[in-house]
């Protein structure tokens, strides 16, 4: 049988790399190679950035009316919820998380550009009550210009959606660099992309290795904007790499966010929330919940709750209905959580279920829900972002703290509260440092809500108001209003 072949999308046009190169990816559920997909090399990367600027130059674009631009978005918008099961069938085989979970994730994305639609005519200036006699001075938002989504292979319609939706809204041109791990989704979301009708060389997804691809994008003189979503140490050579650039970037960044389950706290939702934060995507979340801090009063029940739960979770296969978790998009993935378990256990940690590859699924990548209590705030599951489905919980006596433990990070992104005091939900969350805190609940997502971190987990946002202000540059224009001639110069008054 023929393997799927996935082509760079370039100037409106899909094409191989230039350079020929392409690599092949494999079905995490079962570890064979399924597709194979072209990679871009630097001269693919210039023409990119070429066709983008000619865009941006291009009247068909550059004066496009922002309601034309809505329209386009909402177009996009049908063709990807129309596409939803086929794009989610793709990032499944592809990254091994569940068809159930990407399948809606991509249809819920649809709203994305939706919203994004709806905000592209109403991006404001303002006229200024200047203070010189006869002069009209006003504001105008300006299209940033192109744009560099740096995009990972987790959550991809979604993360892409964040960056892609504000952007063209703005008026600005777009070059997705989707990873190299599981991007066949996101090149194929190029073809949805061609259908709905924006002029070429505004968009393009491209792939392939750092040297080849991410550098030369990231480090073009060209680009004006980068937005980026992966790990630490990736974005810190994206930061060295924009001094060639200034480009402005925004970085959504990993995170070890915590839970804070306190006394008062609804046990079964508190579970939910954990077991939602930890095992929802198999664990692989930049927002997962990783980091439990419980009651000591309450934490044996709140054990006994999570594993009741989870004692029948269905591992298997993606694509199957009745599968609850799924494989990890690599191998590495399981490696590294087997070494940090294995550390963690010397340190005194207690494994009440999982902490090993399952039984009978010896052929893909897949790690059992692991739930591990630890008496105290060294454990090494506590310290290292685990990027699996491993939950560590933690006791605490006083709100403090359970606040200082949380704040016991160099991370920022996500965090949660729970408890049935409103005014300690208030408190606690207000001294939490995280970008996100979620108070009975975990995990919910929204056009709407600003998404991003603080510290060690980046900055800036996606998705809200502020998202689409952030592709905009201010343009100030002066104009004299008088009859008379500008006085001289040179004459001082």
């Amino acid at each position: 049988m023929t393997k799927p072949f996935f082509q760079l999308y370039i100037d409106g046009e899909f094409r191989n790399g230039s350079a020929g190169q392409k690599m092949e990816t494999r079905n995490p559920a079962n570890g064979e190679v399924w597709a194979e997909f072209a990679c871009a090399s630097t001269l693919d990367v210039n023409q990119a950035v070429e066709a983008a600027r000619r865009a941006q130059n291009d009247p068909i674009w550059r004066d496009m009316l922002p309601t034309q631009r809505g329209k386009l978005l909402y177009k996009l918008a049908e063709l990807v919820a129309e596409k939803a099961v086929q794009l989610g069938e793709i990032e499944t085989t592809d990254s091994g998380k569940l068809l159930a979970e990407t399948s809606k994730q991509t249809g819920y994305v649809a709203d994305y550009y939706r919203y994004y639609a709806g905000l592209a005519d109403k991006i404001e200036g303002a006229v200024l009550p200047i203070d010189k006699p006869d002069m009209h001075v006003f504001t105008k938002p300006m299209p940033i210009g192109i744009v560099a989504a740096v995009v990972p292979w987790n959550a991809q319609m979604f993360l892409a959606a964040t960056k892609i939706g504000p952007a063209l809204a703005a008026g600005c041109s777009v070059i997705v660099k989707a990873s190299e791990e599981a991007p066949c989704a996101m090149l194929e979301f190029a073809k949805i992309f061609d259908q709905a009708g924006f002029p070429k060389g505004v968009f393009s997804v491209i792939t392939g290795d750092a040297e080849n691809c991410a550098i030369p994008l990231t480090s073009h003189p060209d680009i004006d904007r980068i937005a980026f979503t992966g790990g630490p140490e990736t974005a810190k050579h994206v930061i060295r790499n924009s001094a060639e650039n200034f480009a402005v970037t925004s970085l959504e960044l990993g995170g070890k966010s915590p839970i804070i389950v306190f006394d008062d706290a609804d046990v079964e939702s508190a579970a939910n929330g954990l077991i939602a934060g930890n095992f929802g995507a198999s664990g692989q979340s930049c927002v997962a919940g990783s980091r439990g801090i419980v009651h000591r009063s309450i934490l044996n029940k709140l054990i006994g709750e999570i594993s009741k739960k989870c004692k029948d979770i269905v591992v298997g296969d993606p694509l199957a209905a009745q599968t609850q978790l799924g494989p990890l998009c690599t191998n590495a993935q399981i490696e590294k959580i087997e070494k940090t378990l294995s550390k963690a256990k010397t340190q005194g940690a207690i494994i009440h279920f999982g902490g090993s590859r399952p039984d009978g699924l010896d052929s893909g990548n897949y790690f059992a829900p692991t739930l591990v209590e630890c008496p105290n705030a060294d454990i090494e599951t506590l310290k290292i972002e685990m990027f699996g489905p491993v939950m560590s919980l933690m006791p605490f006596d006083t709100e403090e703290e359970a606040i200082a433990l949380a704040n016991d990070t160099i991370y920022g992104l996500g965090s949660g509260v729970f408890t049935s005091n409103v005014a300690r939900a208030h408190r606690v969350s207000k001294n939490i440092n995280a970008g996100i805190c979620w108070i009975n609940t975990y995990r919910a997502i929204s056009p709407i809500a600003p998404f991003g971190g603080i510290n060690q987990s980046g900055y800036g946002r996606e998705a809200g108001l502020q998202a689409i202000q952030d592709y905009t540059r201010t343009k100030t224009t002066w104009i004299n209003t008088s009859d008379k001639p500008m006085s001289n110069p040179f004459v001082m008054r």
